[in-house]
């Protein structure tokens, strides 16, 4: 039971990385209390606005994909989901630094209780060896 909740939660926490890919993409019209404001304190000053935006698309997509494989892996009871739920976590926590603005407001709205999951995602499957096989 236990392994089918956490299986659904690693799902949705893909799904979540929708959140940005929409803003990137300028499907909705950005509000400031929205998160992510389209700027990286790394990437934008080096690439510009159209080139970081379009590369947290590529990578917000990439994100959501792999957490929602890794998650249908942990539920199909497959013996690849644990190396791959660990790539997405790895891989969604330094999207989510790479692509933070770099301003200390909203927080939560730009990406930290995601970042926190991905570091317990990482402690639970490669420290605690959890869900075991």
């Amino acid at each position: 039971m236990l392994r089918t909740v956490f299986g659904l939660f690693v799902i949705l926490h893909g799904l979540v990385h929708l959140w940005p890919f929409v803003l990137s993409q300028g499907l909705v019209e950005y509000k400031p209390e929205m998160g992510w404001t389209g700027e990286s304190w790394l990437l934008t000053g080096a690439v510009g606005g159209d080139a970081t935006r379009t590369l947290a698309t590529v990578f917000y997509a990439l994100a959501m994909v792999l957490f929602v494989v890794s998650g249908v892996g942990l539920l199909a009871r497959g013996d690849w989901w644990r190396p791959l739920l660990l790539v997405s976590a790895v891989v969604s926590g330094i999207v989510i630094l790479i692509f933070w603005d770099g301003t200390g407001g909203q927080l939560v709205e730009k990406g930290l209780v995601g970042f926190l999951i991905d570091v317990v995602i990482v402690l639970l499957v490669l420290v605690a060896n959890w869900p075991r096989a």
